[in-house]
C-alpha cells in the first residue's frame, strides 16, 4: 500500500499538468498519512450559469479519508488508500464511493520498499517521462469535535501481482498493491464519473509508463 508520496513542489507544474495553480504556500513535499497535502475535484458549490466559475479546484487536505462519523484524527493512519474493490462496502469510504467524491492526488513519484534482495530497500517509483502522476483518490469533509470542518482525502488501489515493475516490491507472500494512476486525457472523466462507472478507471498503469530508483538517502 503506498504511504509515503513525494507531493509536486513547483506551482507551474501543477498548472501544467492539472490546469489549476495550486495556494501560494505549497504543502510539504514529503507527504506521509495525517499530514496535509493537496487534491484536486471539482468545485462543489458553483453557479453552471457563471461562466468565470472555475472548472477545477485544488486544496488542502488530509492525508487518509475522515468520514464523518470519525472520532480522531489519527484515523488517518489507516486510511490512507482505500482498495477499489471494497470501497463501495467498507465503513471508511463507502459514502465518499457513493457520492461519487472523485478526486486527482498530484505527485511526482510515491515510494514502496524492494524486497528482492531479502531486505526492504527504499524504492522511488515515478513517470518514465518525467512528468507528474495524477492519482485517482476520494475525498470527504469531516468535523473534528469543536472545530472547523477538514477535507481528507485517499488514493484508490488496485491488485498488482501481475505487474511486470510492482510485483517485485513489497515483502515476499504478501498481495502485490498499487495506486491508482490515471491516464492524463482522463482526469476530466474521472472527476465527473458516476460511482457506478468507477470501477471501470481502476486501472494499472503500464509498466513501461513507469521507472523505479533506490530512493535517496
Amino acid at each position: 500500500m503506498c504511504s509515503h508520496y513525494q507531493a509536486i513542489k513547483e506551482r507551474e507544474r501543477y498548472f501544467k499538468q492539472f490546469g489549476v495553480f495550486p495556494p501560494q504556500d505549497i504543502e510539504r513535499p514529503d507527504m506521509w498519512p495525517g499530514y496535509r497535502g493537496l487534491m484536486v475535484r471539482r468545485p462543489t458549490a458553483t453557479d453552471p450559469h457563471d461562466e468565470a466559475a472555475p472548472s477545477l479546484e485544488i486544496l488542502p487536505g488530509v492525508f487518509g479519508l475522515l468520514p464523518h462519523w470519525a472520532k480522531e484524527l489519527k484515523l488517518a493512519r489507516s486510511t490512507y488508500n482505500a482498495r477499489s474493490e471494497t470501497a463501495a462496502e467498507k465503513p471508511s469510504f463507502r459514502e465518499a464511493w457513493r457520492k461519487a467524491q472523485h478526486c486527482i492526488v498530484p505527485a511526482e513519484a510515491f515510494f514502496e520498499p524492494d524486497w528482492q534482495s531479502g531486505k526492504a530497500v527504499p524504492t522511488r517509483i515515478s513517470r518514465a517521462d518525467g512528468e507528474p502522476m495524477g492519482i485517482a483518490g476520494l475525498w470527504s469533509w469531516w468535523r473534528p469535535p469543536g472545530g472547523e470542518p477538514t477535507l481528507s482525502f485517499t488514493m484508490l488501489t488496485i491488485n498488482a501481482d501481475p505487474h511486470p515493475l510492482m510485483r517485485n516490491l513489497h515483502k515476499p507472500g504478501g498481495e502485490k498493491r498499487m495506486p491508482v494512476i490515471l491516464p492524463r486525457g482522463a482526469y476530466e472523466a474521472w472527476l465527473d464519473a458516476p460511482a457506478h462507472a468507477s470501477m471501470t478507471f481502476m486501472q494499472a498503469c503500464a509498466a513501461h509508463e513507469l521507472v523505479a530508483n533506490v530512493a535517496p538517502s
